[in-house]
């Protein structure tokens, strides 16, 4: 079905080209020719959009607006690159095509122009199966989605996967607020069942979640409150006292909100930017038995050097007061160590433990210094080879249990006590821009009694790594 927005007329010249003549100009023609439409006005008159099925008109008018405040035939054809990719954003269309022409009809201005959008609908209903890397695992993932469910880009998404460590059901249903995709709300019903063998745990939780993102000038903030029912139990027969002790059924009642700003140019590779998050959460005052107040943050400067060499530095921080007397579940606790984070120790095997079960700790910190540079005379330069990087590290780091009564001096000075620390080099491979690869050979230091560690070879995967 065609919709069409008209605007108020305005004046000009008249003027019509297919945005991809000027792609195919030669260089000096093309200057010349942009230097002419340029100078002269013209008015997008109507804009259609055709090949609407499901979709609601008002959705769309919010993304295609600024095309109708173009001046002149380059700014119509910008605005309607940019009114693409809005389109393409929503998830709610398979291919986008613009075409630019005069204007016919009765009301037809001499400058006037008409913008169409030719678009193709998704399905009512699509399925997925993809494989998923987190951190130092890996997941297959089949999902089923109802994308446009009622016109205006909601979508209700249904999502098995299936693990090296965790298993996990959800049902989610995403809605934006029109001609602001970055407003939305997020409703989850989930249940995970995850093995921590470093810690002899396994815990399944069934919860339910909401979760509101918004913009905010340069940074990006997330509220969310989660309601969990937690079901812990020892994963193996030689798990310690203490693990033991935690067993159980549990129910946590958490608001949190996290607040993040992203100048990095990449995820997985950046060779410029910084990125800062700081995320709250405070469980028990909305019910359940968990009750703390827990703080944790993320920062990472990156710098570009000479021959296409990159400097990176990172620092992750975090603490955990529990309220009301009664400690912390071990399954709220931090955790540190691993190919992601203080390399040369074993995965989360940092800290507080219990004949060899990983506790996790209240309080932790952690720094990386990291020089990434091309592979040795840059094989595959311009292709395959620029997936790769060569890794040279500096981490450290400590995760220990606060006295809260000591006050903040004490609380430094633990945190500087027993410091462990791991230099070393390695190769990364980047996978598309989702996750990336390591091999590195560490060399562990700063070792404390009861630490696990990697002397030699570790090989990591995930999204996040320090």
């Amino acid at each position: 079905m065609p919709c069409s927005l008209d605007p108020l007329p305005m004046h000009g010249r008249d003027l019509g080209v297919n945005p991809d003549d000027l792609v195919e100009t030669p260089e000096l023609e093309q200057e010349a020719k942009q230097e002419i439409l340029e100078n002269k006005d013209v008015v997008v008159q109507h804009v259609n959009i055709q090949g609407l099925g499901r979709t609601k008109e008002d959705l769309l008018g919010y993304e295609i607006s600024d095309v109708f405040h173009a001046k002149n035939l380059i700014d119509v054809m910008k605005k309607s690159h940019i009114a693409r990719q809005r389109l393409l954003r929503l998830g709610i269309f398979k291919e986008v095509e613009v075409l630019i022409d005069t204007s016919e009809g009765a009301d037809a201005l001499p400058n006037g122009l008409d913008v169409t959008f030719e678009v193709i609908e998704i399905k009512r209903l699509t399925g997925s199966y993809n494989t998923m890397v987190g951190n130092n695992e890996g997941s297959m993932v089949l999902g089923l989605k109802l994308p446009n469910m009622f016109g205006r880009a909601e979508k209700l998404t249904f999502q098995f996967s299936y693990g090296t460590k965790e298993t996990s059901y959800g049902l989610s249903f995403f809605k934006p607020q029109p001609g602001h995709f970055e407003r939305n709300l997020t409703l989850n019903l989930y249940k995970v069942t995850g093995q921590f063998p470093w810690s002899s745990l396994k815990e399944t939780d069934r919860g339910v979640s909401a979760e509101l993102n918004f913009p905010l000038g340069v940074t990006n903030h997330t509220l969310k409150w989660e309601g969990v029912w937690r079901e812990l139990g020892c994963l193996a027969r030689s798990a310690s006292f203490a693990v033991r002790e935690e067993s159980g059924h549990s129910l946590k009642s958490a608001l949190s909100h996290t607040m993040s700003i992203d100048s990095r140019n990449s995820a997985i590779f950046p060779s410029r930017g910084a990125l800062f998050r700081i995320n709250q959460e405070l469980a028990g005052y909305t019910g359940g038995d968990a009750s703390f107040l827990k703080e944790d943050f993320e920062l990472q400067l990156n710098r570009r050097l000479f021959w296409d060499s990159v400097l990176s530095a990172s620092l992750w921080g975090g603490m955990l007061y529990p309220i009301g007397g009664n400690p912390s579940c071990i399954a709220d606790r931090f955790y540190l160590g691993g190919p992601t984070s203080v390399r040369g120790f074993g995965m989360y095997s940092i800290g507080p433990q219990s004949e060899g079960d990983y506790l996790g700790g209240e309080a932790y910190w952690a720094g990386g210094l990291h020089l990434y540079t091309p592979l040795p005379f840059r094989p595959g330069r311009g292709g395959f080879g620029d997936l790769f990087r060569t890794h040279f590290f500096l981490n450290a780091g400590n995760l220990c249990n606060l006295n809260y009564g000591d006050g903040p001096r004490a609380h430094l000075q633990k945190l500087a006590e027993c410091i462990r620390w791991s230099y070393g080099a390695g190769i990364v491979l980047r996978l598309g821009n989702i996750a990336r690869l390591e091999l590195n050979y560490c060399v562990p230091m700063g070792v404390q009694s009861g630490d696990r560690i990697c002397d030699g070879v570790q090989f990591g995967a995930g999204i996040r790594f320090l």
